[in-house]
């Protein structure tokens, strides 16, 4: 806790209801779920408060001690908090967690969980036991509290939708978003962009642990076969947003279109895709478009120059995604939000502007109507 450095507190925080006795954080790699556990105990316990213990469970300890006769052993001590990270490093971890809560009615857990994990799987003992919640990345304006030092609420939907004019005056008469919404792109997302190593080298590092830890190790696929998912990846990234070929990417990766739409989905579980598909389809039909998930893993593949109509896609269906369904578009719309709001997405505006459209715009402050700065939607959370 001592080196904990709470440099921005995440929305998230808000949003769980504390009292549960057992929650789960689940999120990709990198996202920050370790400092998430560790900002709950600083804000609740001081350091000598011993009735919270933070644990990470990839520790050689549990190789020999088993977490149902540890967390009984904490409970003796007069331990009421159990922060475990990392548990899918550790054998029968829900079985063993579902123990806990039925037995331990004083105990609370807290623990983080890859985003590949399955925790509400009608086979899976914590089905009914458990309250999970995501953490995603960096929203822009999370990024832009960090480098400004200043303080900003976030918005709902609706409010952006319907009041954007003056909710773009309070901001950009405090700050000016566009110098610093590319930097976002380039490396905001993930909060180890604020550590002192190559940020670059590191993303590529985390996205490598993904693929091999995340989505091989617990959907068990066999290491021969990590080449063909790494392949698929940066066949996807280096491609703009469009409706994949299956039978040629099958080709690419010498492998069964079956496989291709299964790795497909672990990529998306991971978090290092998004799949776009018209309203009422979902997989295992093909996507209508593949996006990667946020603006950052643009960059980490590409020897060449980013597009910036693909970013700008990107970001928007990122920062939307999180509390709302994005589908496919019509009548000239690139998307469609909560299955009624169609919007374009432009790095400006071009020709006539259809009535029923919506317009998230690039290098804008401010709009009029239904048009709307894209940075705007940063500011969801």
């Amino acid at each position: 806790m001592e080196h904990t450095q709470l440099a921005v507190r995440r929305k998230l925080a808000d949003e769980i209801n504390w009292n549960d006795r057992l929650i789960g954080i689940k999120g990709s790699r990198g996202v920050g779920k370790t400092n998430f556990l560790l900002q709950y105990a600083k804000e609740n316990f001081s350091i000598e408060d011993r009735r919270c213990l933070y644990v990470n469970l990839n520790n050689f300890y549990f190789t020999v001690k088993s977490l149902k006769e540890f967390a009984r052993e904490f409970m003796s001590d007069g331990g009421r908090v159990l922060l475990l990270d990392q548990v899918f490093k550790y054998p029968d971890w829900a079985n063993e967690l579902a123990y806990c809560y039925e037995q331990y009615k004083d105990l609370k857990i807290i623990f983080t969980v890859s985003s590949v994990s399955r925790l509400k799987n009608e086979q899976s003992p914590l089905a009914d036991r458990v309250v999970s919640y995501n953490l995603r990345g960096f929203s822009f304006r999370e990024f832009l509290e960090l480098q400004t030092g200043l303080s900003f609420p976030f918005y709902d939907f609706d409010d952006i939708l319907h009041n954007h004019n003056e909710i773009a005056h309070e901001i950009t008469s405090a700050v000016r978003p566009l110098d610093y919404i590319d930097a976002y792109f380039h490396h905001g997302y993930y909060p180890f962009y604020l550590e002192k190593r190559n940020f670059s080298e590191n993303l590529l590092k985390t996205m490598n642990m993904m693929l091999e830890v995340d989505v091989s190790y617990i959907n068990q696929i066999e290491q021969r076969y990590l080449p063909k998912l790494r392949k698929l990846l940066y066949l996807l990234s280096v491609s703009d947003p469009s409706a994949p070929n299956i039978s040629q990417l099958s080709a690419d990766i010498d492998t069964s279109r079956a496989t291709v739409m299964n790795y497909i989905k672990y990529l998306k579980d991971a978090r290092l895709v998004n799949l776009l598909y018209p309203l009422k389809e979902e997989f295992p039909k093909k996507p209508g478009k593949i996006y990667l998930q946020n603006p950052n893993l643009l960059y980490a593949d590409r020897m060449i120059q980013v597009d910036r109509q693909t970013l700008l896609e990107t970001f928007f269906y990122n920062q939307v995604h999180k509390d709302f369904k994005v589908n496919t578009g019509g009548k000239q719309a690139l998307f469609t939000i909560a299955e009624k709001y169609p919007f374009v997405i432009s790095e400006k505006l071009n020709g006539r502007q259809n009535n029923d459209n919506y317009y998230a715009i690039d290098g804008i402050e401010s709009g009029e109507k239904k048009i709307i700065p894209l940075w705007l939607f940063g500011f969801l959370y």
